[in-house]
């Protein structure tokens, strides 16, 4: 349990990383029905010991996804009803996309 809090709390950095930056504007907020669902992402070692405290947390066992199919989700695919869970490596490869992207734009 000790080794999986940490990564609990890389659960919002991790999301903020996978949802757009500019998906929610100033007269969006008070129409939440405008809001796209959130997409939580979270970074999970791939050991059971961290399998196991996810399922106790969430409800359900981890569904690991790929930096490749985090840059594709768009705001029409359907909303997770668990978290994602994703490796520090896939993570860091995420990071160098999204980084290499936004230096293009």
């Amino acid at each position: 349990m000790r080794a999986f809090a940490p990564l609990v709390g890389l659960a919002a950095f991790a999301a903020a990383a996978i949802l757009p930056a500019g998906l929610v504007s100033a007269s969006d907020l008070d129409q939440p029905a405008a809001r796209a669902p959130a997409r939580a992402v979270v970074i999970c070692g791939t050991d059971a010991a961290t399998r196991r405290a996810f399922t106790r947390e969430h409800g359900a066992p981890p569904v690991f996804v790929t930096a490749r199919e985090a840059l594709s989700v768009r705001g029409s695919d359907p909303a997770w009803s668990t978290p994602r869970c994703m490796t520090a490596r896939e993570h860091a490869r995420y990071r160098d996309a999204a980084t290499s992207y936004a230096a293009v734009r």
